[in-house]
């Protein structure tokens, strides 16, 4: 049983099976954390001001609206807490497993990051490189 588990989602449907997975692997009393990673794009010649801002506002409202729905699959016997970071997101996961001493991040792969990455994303494959905590993959 772990006593804090990371959950990363990105609104897909891969991501809500770490749910059922965190709720038989936490220990009583644990904690669960779901992290949302907006990636901001930066404004460049082919990007005015105004558009970018929005865009990243509406980035982060989506982030926002993803943890959300992920915390509703939990009742209230789970304690819950939702994260939203901006920037790239197997960068963010790991700070944040390191950071919060994670006993487990379970995560979910849709390898939709072409063919170059077969059966893994590559934000999962960079978070498998990079990370010294526990990972489940869950894999579509």
């Amino acid at each position: 049983m772990y006593n804090r588990i990371l959950l990363p989602t990105d609104g897909s449907e891969y991501s809500l099976r770490e749910v059922k997975r965190a709720k038989k692997l936490l220990a009583e009393g644990g904690e669960i954390i779901i992290l949302g990673v907006a990636i901001k794009i930066r404004k460049t010649a082919f990007h005015r001001a105004k558009h970018v801002a929005k865009v990243n506002k509406d980035v982060v409202k989506e982030a926002n609206e993803n943890v959300e729905d992920m915390a509703k699959h939990f009742d209230d016997s789970y304690n819950v807490r939702t994260v939203v970071k901006s920037g790239f997101p197997s960068e963010q996961i790991n700070k944040l497993a390191k950071g919060e001493d994670c006993d487990l991040i379970i995560i979910a792969s849709s390898a939709r990051s072409g063919l170059k990455h077969v059966g893994l994303g590559s934000v999962v494959e960079n978070v498998l490189k990079e990370c010294e905590k526990d990972i489940l993959l869950i894999h579509k």
